[in-house]
């Protein structure tokens, strides 16, 4: 039996586009503006447990100079995003610190809609963290926010059933396989939905097969030999007589579920899992490892979110401090223990608290030191939604057939052509 981690939300989103539409729609009513002589630091941050315990901790530290004031986004990412785009697109500035989940970098700097982080601000929000993360801030080499939490996709394996974890889907496969000859439970459980779980499953063959979907500059689908192996893994896979029945229908927490349930003997999920499951079943014994990639251990794509600071904020000396203090290693260590958030600085990792809050840090942390982060471009949410559809259901997938449709519909989402299937 391991120690709890706390229960957490999952960090990635079903990716939508949002139309012109959108952008003239009516802006919200703004909320939190300076009052009394005080200046206020507005945070416009998706729901986090026990945030507000962070803000108290920087409003103390701030003695007066300003005070955060935590307004929550709505708990989907399509709701988020909308709110912040409504009010970015109308320049109100009664925003000013922004919580951007880690594909919403490229789209927002793109737009003009956040400031660069330059100078000292910069130097202390780079100092210790983590390559990807940092890279999830970053758009044309210029870094346009602070990596606040992160995480990453592992492997749960049933410990009863299996002493060594596979490294490959191969081996993975294989693993499953024996366990269905001695009548064992078998099945491996995956994110399979046409959703960006979906998507972040098929980057993280990518990328672990060495391809690439998307041009450096976030201009041109590529779609190359590695992205056609990760096709062909993927395949293998969702055929293979070892992947759950209901693969095209799965989320995060059906997959979580059935695991608990000793109906599966694998699952690829996300930490949170880990506190759902104990308190789900007790009796289960199961452990984890480094989630199984092409030709040995994955590079694993990386959720998790950035602070931004808004170009119209009234006050963005302080809205850069504001978020500097949000995410400082005592803050990180806080949340990761009490909220279940992995953090983005390295040295966090190995703070009071964390071998108990966090029994798999360190192999969080080594997955995090060879991650990969999804394509950068200001079309991601076009792309998503293009990916996940011509990949489902994964049963389906001819490699070369389906990697050329890819790279054509994927181009065309790139340069904002028919934005939905």
């Amino acid at each position: 039996m391991r120690a709890t981690l706390p229960d957490r939300r999952r960090p990635h989103r079903m990716a939508i586009a949002l139309g012109a539409a959108l952008l003239a729609a009516p802006v919200l009513a703004a909320c939190g503006s300076d009052d009394d002589g005080k200046t206020i630091v507005n945070l416009y941050y998706a729901p986090e447990d026990k945030l507000e315990d962070v803000v108290a901790n920087c409003n103390e530290a701030a003695a007066g100079r300003y005070e955060i004031v935590y307004t929550k986004l709505p708990r989907e990412a399509d709701g988020q995003r909308e709110q912040m785009v409504r009010r970015l697109a109308a320049e109100d500035s009664d925003m000013d610190v922004m919580s951007l989940d880690v594909t919403w970098t490229a789209e927002f700097a793109e737009a003009g809609w956040i400031q660069e982080w330059t100078g000292d601000a910069k130097a202390e929000a780079e100092d210790g963290t983590l390559e990807g993360p940092l890279a999830s801030a970053t758009w044309e080499d210029k870094l346009y926010a602070a990596p606040k939490n992160t995480n990453v996709q592992l492997l749960w394996y049933r410990s009863d059933l299996v002493d060594t974890p596979p490294e490959t889907f191969d081996e993975l496969i294989d693993a499953a396989n024996e366990l269905k000859d001695s009548d064992q439970p078998y099945v491996v459980g995956m994110t399979g939905a046409q959703y960006e779980g979906l998507v972040v499953q098929y980057n993280t063959l990518t990328a672990s097969a060495g391809g690439t979907l998307v041009s450096e500059d976030g201009k041109t689908a590529v779609v190359d030999d590695g992205a056609v192996r990760a096709l062909e893994v993927l395949k293998n896979f969702a055929t293979s007589g070892v992947a759950s029945t209901s693969l095209s229908n799965a989320k995060e927490d059906d997959v979580r579920l059935a695991f608990q349930n000793e109906q599966m003997a694998f699952q690829l999920n996300w930490p949170y899992v880990y506190a759902a499951m104990q308190a789900g079943n007790p009796d289960l014994e199961f452990d984890w490892a480094r989630y199984p990639g092409v030709d040995g251990p994955a590079k694993v794509t990386i959720g998790g979110f950035n602070l931004a600071v808004s170009k119209y904020a009234k006050h963005s000396a302080e809205a850069f401090d504001a978020a500097l203090c949000l995410r400082n290693a005592e803050n990180q260590r806080y949340s990761a223990i009490n909220s279940g958030v992995p953090p983005t600085i390295e040295s966090v990792y190995d703070a009071e608290g964390m071998d108990e809050a966090y029994p798999m840090r360190d192999t969080i942390l080594e997955e995090l030191k060879d991650a990969a982060v999804r394509p950068v471009t200001p079309a991601y949410q076009n792309a998503s939604t293009i990916i996940s559809t011509v990949l489902s259901p994964p049963q389906s997938i001819d490699p070369r057939k389906t990697a050329d449709r890819l790279r054509k519909e994927l181009q065309d989402a790139l340069d904002s052509k028919g934005v939905l299937p």
